[in-house]
């Protein structure tokens, strides 16, 4: 059963799949300390459901086993190569369609082919979106290892992949789990701009990249502007200083729906956008997510942190946005030009 389990997720498109039982993970009592000391930042649904987090019979009561599965997001082509004068950065995750969206079709396939090999049997999929430690479960079940950087490596695949699972009642036999192989090595930790990762596998979002350009709904802490460069949406920065990496391949699934105006975008051009422009630009990818004032928010800052003279037309129009938040991080930009271009 669990053969056919596996065969049917690579016929979907999973690039790995491994089983873990639904055992409460060993890293539960790290993850409340973590709330507790508030390097959660705003992220406050990670409270409202921490002891579901804790325990996946509060998930899926009578739960027995939780299959983990891998989708390689690798990319190739390297950023610097398309870069433009007035570029942004985009996390390489969010250079494709959504892949809540992508994995979901073959999640429910997954789950649907689970359930017809055992009748009787209640199954739940999530992909980023359900209340589980997914990363500790992933490395339970040897899938990979959870990184210094919090993220989880593969030695097959490298960082670059997402993770789903299927809570399930039926008993599958569980694969031997993964351990650590970061040893000495503490590159992702030097790498991070805003030494947001303060001890090995400890984070602080309130400091991180993807954070303030994804989860923050407010001002970006003026002090941690300069250090967001042009990076508009997320950061790769820790992932890419991986050696792991070096064994990652990109992955079949995620290929048909690569966004590559989406790897360097232009600034300007962004900054230029109505809601209507945005809506249209970013559908169908997690961008969208951030709504425009969001984006335009960050743009701004990238402007700032890297523009000169030629944004400034730009800059000065988005100063008065009918969206203070967009506003002021305009003047803010204008600011950093003017002290650069004196």
């Amino acid at each position: 059963m669990k053969t056919a389990l596996v065969q049917r997720a690579r016929e979907l498109g999973f690039d790995d799949c491994r089983c873990t039982t639904a055992a409460v993970p060993a890293s539960a009592a790290h993850f409340q300390r973590w709330l507790a000391q508030k390097n959660h930042g705003e992220l406050h649904w990670l409270e409202r459901n921490a002891e579901k987090r804790v325990d996946p019979q509060l998930v899926l009561p009578g739960a027995r086993s939780i299959i983990t599965l891998a989708v390689s997001y690798e990319n190739p082509i390297p950023h610097s190569a398309l870069r433009t004068p007035h570029s942004g950065q985009v996390a390489r995750y969010a250079q494709f369609a959504d892949y809540h969206d992508v994995l979901a079709d073959r999640l429910k396939a997954l789950t649907a082919f689970l359930d017809a090999l055992a009748p009787g049997t209640r199954s739940l999929w999530y992909v980023d979106t359900g209340p589980l430690l997914e990363r500790d479960l992933a490395q339970r079940a040897g899938l990979g290892f959870v990184g210094k950087h919090t993220n989880l490596i593969s030695r097959r695949l490298g960082n670059w992949i997402f993770l789903a699972e299927i809570l399930t009642t039926l008993e599958l036999a569980p694969d031997a789990p993964e351990k650590n192989h970061c040893g000495s090595c503490t590159r992702c930790i030097t790498a991070c701009p805003t030494a947001a990762i303060t001890a090995p596998f400890t984070l602080d979002a309130r400091r991180c990249i993807s954070y303030l350009t994804i989860e923050l709904k407010g001002a970006i802490p003026v002090e941690l502007r300069p250090l967001l460069g042009n990076r508009i949406y997320g950061c790769d920065d820790c992932l890419a200083a991986c050696p792991w990496n070096r064994f990652a391949r990109e992955g079949k699934l995620m290929q048909a729906h690569a966004r590559a105006d989406l790897a360097a975008p232009d600034l300007l051009e962004l900054l230029a956008l109505d809601d209507a422009g945005f809506k249209k630009k970013f559908a169908s990818t997690p961008i969208l997510r951030t709504k425009r004032r969001g984006l335009l928010r960050n743009v701004c800052v990238a402007l700032g942190n890297t523009g000169d003279v030629s944004a400034l037309p730009a800059l000065e129009r988005a100063a008065g946005d009918g969206e203070p938040l967009i506003a002021e991080h305009a003047r803010w930009a204008v600011a950093e030009i003017g002290k650069r271009t004196r």
